[in-house]
């Protein structure tokens, strides 16, 4: 009976002692975590400008990378990036390979319920870009045409979403393989495609500097707004980023970085 009663203690005492371990890793440790490795690795895609890509020397930069930069010596650590598959930028982040993806990433239903997101810092829509003159005006022309979109990207969400069926549904064709936005182009160049879903910043830009005799339709799928994403209950950390955001935006940093890629401050941060 004593042997008994012993066993039920000790189990007790077991369920005890893995419960508050339990507590224990279960707090926020995230700001704690980065400035213990004294790196904040940075999850993208490094084909899109002017957000994050590589320059003619192989380097990567952009606005992103710029301003990434600023808010890593905020918090004191060195930034890291990293390039990922963006259709697996989830699983970077929960393996912990990256500690963010910062990259044009697009505030979504599916990923503030899957991630913890930092402040809006920029607005965006989900625009179509065709060839000039090619008689689409509008996302009604599109019908039993071919529209190509980037693999696992907010305009593939935007896409599939419930509000754009019926738009969806008058395709002749819905191309979601391509890896990044600059494939997505040169197969609508090509004439393989009859448009590219892609994020209006990033759209404005390429064609600029590319030079091609594209236009981005003003008959948008979603308006919205970019952010950082984070592993969900990395609070600390987000809060962490969200104060140096605002603070680099209240001494001019912000603004100077905007205008470098944007010849103004496009960004939203107040």
């Amino acid at each position: 009976m004593r042997k008994r009663i012993f066993s039920l203690l000790l189990v007790a005492v077991l369920a005890i002692s893995l419960s508050a371990c339990g507590t224990k890793d279960g707090d926020d440790a995230s700001l704690e975590y980065i400035e213990k490795n004294g790196k904040f690795i940075l999850g993208l895609d490094d084909s899109f400008p002017p957000m994050g890509f590589r320059d003619d020397a192989d380097n990567i930069v952009g606005f992103d990378i710029d301003l990434a930069n600023a808010v890593a010596d905020k918090l004191g650590v060195e930034l890291v990036l990293q390039p990922i598959e963006w259709t697996a930028k989830e699983q970077e982040l929960q393996t912990k390979n990256i500690d963010c993806i910062w990259n044009g990433f697009s505030i979504t239903e599916e990923r503030l319920a899957q991630l913890t997101l930092s402040i809006p810092y920029m607005e965006n829509t989900i625009a179509m870009v065709v060839v000039r003159d090619s008689g689409i005006n509008n996302k009604a022309d599109m019908a039993g045409k071919r529209l190509a979109v980037q693999g696992g990207s907010s305009a593939e969400e935007a896409l599939n979403s419930d509000d754009n069926k019926d738009f969806r549904e008058s395709l002749g064709e819905v191309n979601g393989s391509f890896k990044d936005y600059v494939t997505a182009l040169m197969d609508l160049e090509t004439g393989n495609s009859d448009a590219v879903l892609m994020d209006s910043v990033v759209a404005d830009y390429m064609i600029n500097e590319a030079g091609k005799d594209f236009v981005v339709l003003d008959d948008s799928l979603v308006a919205e707004e970019y952010a950082i994403g984070f592993r969900k209950g990395d609070q600390k950390l987000v809060d962490a980023v969200n104060k140096a955001l605002k603070d680099l935006k209240a001494d001019g940093t912000v603004a100077k970085i905007s205008n470098d890629w944007f010849g103004f401050d496009k960004t939203i941060i107040k």
